[in-house]
């Protein structure tokens, strides 16, 4: 198989990953190849291998052992019960991400409205603009990166080193909240909504505004989620 080209490399490599499963003839319950192995065999990162195994695994394509390695799950297909059945194994890891993003987001969102310059603002635009079309397309490895970017770029936008590396630290390595929030049902149309009500107060520079609607959004995102595991209990 060809090395993935780098142009969207998030939008191809959940679908290079689900065609070497069906290809190859992985049956549920077989063991499939380390994320060393994937990282060699597809000539991508670490961190892109991380991130598609998660999403896979969050749509009951895999199975993650911990120590043991992966596995193709006994349900292969993607079906809502298997992203509940992860949430509830990853709840605390879930809860703790949010709360951490609650003190983080809504005071980057303030410094932002203060601080960015008119190419952070089209940046951010642009990130925007690509969760829509990536939410239209149904595709949500795209969609996810595209997320991850706004609030990185927000983030940047604050000129403020430490805030920006610790925020790109969470969406390279810590992309769990993410993941989670994006498979509920409704919530991409309401992340749409309120990165849309983040974008326009920090255009604005308004910082209280800016706060205020980035709290908002993270609050909801952490109540979507602690609503979808009560509701699968």
């Amino acid at each position: 198989m060809e090395p993935l080209k780098k142009v969207r490399l998030s939008d191809q490599v959940v679908d290079a990953i689900k065609k070497r499963i069906s290809e190859e003839g992985f049956s549920p319950g077989d063991k499939f190849y380390s994320e060393n192995e994937l990282k060699e065999k597809l000539q991508v990162s670490r961190s892109s291998i991380r991130e598609a195994v998660r999403i896979l695994e969050v749509t009951g394509f895999v199975n993650v052992r911990q120590g043991k390695g992966i596995f193709i799950s006994n349900s292969v297909g993607g079906s809502f019960s298997a992203f509940t059945d992860w949430m509830k194994n990853h709840e605390p890891s879930l809860i703790e991400h949010f709360e951490v993003r609650l003190i983080i987001d809504p005071k980057a969102a303030a410094y932002a409205a203060r601080n960015a310059e008119k190419s952070d603002i089209e940046k951010m635009e642009e990130a925007c603009t690509e969760f829509v079309r990536n939410f239209e397309e149904g595709n949500i490895a795209g969609l996810i990166k595209a997320d991850e970017c706004f609030h990185r770029i927000l983030a940047k936008s604050t000129k403020n080193r430490t805030l920006y590396l610790i925020m790109k630290t969470m969406t390279e390595t810590l992309s769990e909240g993410w993941i989670s929030s994006l498979h509920i049902p409704g919530r991409i149309e309401k992340t749409i909504v309120e990165h849309g009500s983040v974008l326009e107060a920090i255009k604005s520079g308004d910082s209280d505004a800016a706060e205020k609607a980035m709290l908002h959004h993270i609050q909801n995102a952490l109540d979507d989620i602690r609503s979808s595991i009560n509701a699968s209990l």
